[in-house]
């Protein structure tokens, strides 16, 4: 089997976080906030993954943003805040998505624009700090 390359891992789900909250700020547009939300919470996940991977972790399990984001045992101010951000993520990991989740409600009825845009300024901070630290060298 060959090395796995701890860069070349974090940039791949670097770029796929990339390319999923340009996706969510469409869906923000277009008043898909139920998705948005959903997708939101996915751009953090893999940001958080990135990180773990750029350190080279060789799995990393869990989809909990929060929960990521503990593991890396940072502490610091901007951690902890992004920590606020990840639990708000976190909310929207199943109820975003399924029609049964949401008493008397489906998820597309339920979502409010205000809900979906703080998913995605969420979303961007949380994917700011892993593109910072993936780009690091030893992080």
């Amino acid at each position: 089997m060959s090395p796995r390359d701890p860069q070349a891992d974090a940039s791949r789900w670097l770029a796929q976080a990339e390319n999923d909250l340009e996706f969510a700020r469409h869906g923000l547009r277009l008043g898909f906030h139920a998705q948005t939300c959903f997708l939101s919470q996915q751009v953090a996940e893999k940001a958080a993954k990135a990180i773990h991977y750029r350190r080279g972790v060789r799995v990393v399990l869990g989809h909990s943003v929060d929960g990521l984001l503990e593991a890396l045992g940072v502490e610091d101010a901007e951690v902890t805040e992004l920590r606020a951000f990840a639990k708000q993520l976190d909310q929207h990991y199943v109820p975003a998505r399924y029609p049964n989740a949401l008493p008397g409600s489906v998820p597309f009825q339920a979502y409010t624009e205000e809900q979906a845009a703080r998913a995605v300024e969420a979303a961007t901070r949380i994917l700011a700090l892993a593109q910072r630290l993936v780009a690091a060298p030893g992080v």
